[in-house]
């Protein structure tokens, strides 16, 4: 089909060619934003040789925000009526409480927020979109390297197409950070990516500055069955914590080799070995599990599972950061707060195979009130667009069980403590000074289902705006297809 492209899509493609060419002309700068870590790349195991994948992304510069007369959630537990905020050099530079005297500076751009709220940006910790975009053709399904049930060499990010239109959807429900990963085929299935949501021609250039990798492993059945079914290892669940135990054992002896290695070089033993062990690249993600230097991420339902996965975890020496689709968590959410391991779920998804039959809709609720990380993931590229009301689903269904959640709770669940469970919390997930100015205005109370995102504003930048079609995105594929924004 000849698709023509209309005048105002032609607007669009020029505005999204602008924003990308301001970060295209920022990343030329001589020092990226991963520059130091790449400077000790041969210090660390799980980098190897260097880190040929840092992000490129920069924020362009933009004029200081003052929003006033707001209802705002920091995502720190507190709520301020009639408040303001103040966004300047990309960062969050003051939360003033009604009363306050706030100094902004000149040419500062002011938004009357009476009758509205705001949140800080929404953070999705679990995403498929551009590895299992939209539309999802067969030639665009790449998530699952279903090849062999570890498979910790591969990246994620090598899949994005960063032209899927689930991200401008994801940004017009205020989600400003996300993390992308492989699919739930393989016991190990890879490292995951941690992005902005910003348009961009490359994936490097939407990566979080800073973000460490994640890495995806699953339990349960998916594992079982994809390989059962081939006459493969494994077929039980039994034969899924033998190969995560015989994966750790071979990356514990390659972080060992290397550790002597580099030992030996930084004592100046002539009598050492003059070249390193052999690179493993599947063993080198491993390693940086056990360094703690990238983040397990455990696509996991059933509570004994969690529990075993959390006692294999303190066999090896390695932590898991979060469990995800943890449908049985208000099972063991004490051991999950003692072990400082986050849950992550949906509000009402259950039923749709054994192992989620004993989902409950109090499990959020339930799992925040043993003091554990609660946090409300999509896996989904329509849920990621209403991640607000699924957390208000989990709200609701708290205090009918006489719970007494409020917004200054449910917030929390879908941006301070994703950031921490994809250890991104120093710079964002909250309304604190100096972090990330990452903002969401909304019409009315973000728990409401009236409300929508008006605005969206990523490290200050104005992203997304419902009342100006220039700042609705389109990806480049989807000019000529639509006349709209999303």
């Amino acid at each position: 089909m000849k698709r023509q492209r209309s005048h105002s899509a032609l607007q669009s493609l020029l505005a999204t060619f602008a924003a990308v060419g301001l970060v295209a002309c920022a990343s030329t700068g001589a020092v990226s934003p991963d520059a130091e870590a790449t400077a000790h790349a041969e210090d660390s195991p799980s980098r190897g040789a260097d880190d040929p994948y840092g992000s490129t992304y920069r924020a362009p510069s933009t004029a200081a925000v003052l929003i006033e007369n707001a209802v705002i959630l920091t995502g720190t537990g507190e709520r301020h009526d009639g408040a303001s905020l103040l966004l300047a050099d990309g960062e969050v530079a003051a939360v003033a409480g009604a009363g306050e005297t706030l100094e902004a500076p000149s040419g500062v751009r002011r938004v009357d927020a009476a009758g509205r709220w705001v949140t800080p940006g929404i953070i999705d910790v679990h995403s498929h979109l551009g590895v299992y975009p939209s539309p999802g053709l067969n030639s665009t399904q790449d998530g699952n390297e279903v090849t062999n049930p570890v498979t910790a060499q591969v990246y994620a990010e090598h899949s994005v197409w960063t032209q899927d239109p689930g991200f401008p959807r994801a940004l017009a429900g205020g989600v400003t950070s996300l993390t992308l990963l492989p699919g739930s085929a393989n016991l190990i299935g890879g490292r995951g990516v941690t992005v902005k949501n910003v348009p961009a021609r490359t994936v490097r250039e939407m990566k979080f500055p800073g973000a460490p990798y994640t890495l995806k492993m699953a339990c349960g059945e998916n594992p079982k069955r994809v390989y059962g079914n081939r006459q493969r290892f494994p077929s039980t669940r039994m034969g899924n914590f033998a190969g995560y135990r015989a994966a750790w054992i071979d990356a514990a002896e390659y972080r060992r080799k290397h550790e002597e290695y580099r030992k030996k070089k930084a004592a100046g033993d002539e009598q050492g070995d003059k070249s390193p062990p052999p690179r493993d690249l599947s063993l080198e993600t491993l390693a940086g599990v056990l360094d703690g230097e990238i983040l397990v991420q455990m696509h996991c339902y059933r509570a004994e599972e969690m529990a075993w996965v959390m006692d294999l975890a303190e066999e090896f020496g390695y932590r898991v950061s979060a469990f995800h689709h943890a449908v049985e968590a208000y099972k063991i959410a004490d051991l999950l707060a003692r072990e400082d391991v986050c849950a992550a779920m949906w509000a009402d998804w259950w039923g749709f195979k054994l192992e989620a039959f004993d989902g409950i809709r109090e499990n959020i609720a339930l799992v925040e009130k043993a003091g554990a990380c609660a946090i409300v993931h999509s896996d989904s590229e329509r849920g990621i667009q209403r991640l607000n009301q699924e957390a208000a689903k989990a709200m609701a269904a708290g205090n009918r069980m006489g719970m007494d959640l409020g917004p200054e709770d449910a917030i929390r669940w879908i941006t301070s403590n994703p950031a921490r469970a994809v250890g991104i919390a120093d710079r964002t997930g909250s309304l604190e000074v100096g972090k990330a100015a990452d903002v969401v205005l909304w019409s009315g109370d973000p728990f409401s289902v009236y409300s929508r995102a008006e605005r969206v504003w990523i490290d200050g930048v104005p992203r997304y705006d419902r009342r100006d079609p220039a700042l609705q995105p389109l990806t480049d594929f989807e000019l000529g297809l639509t006349e709209a924004g999303p």
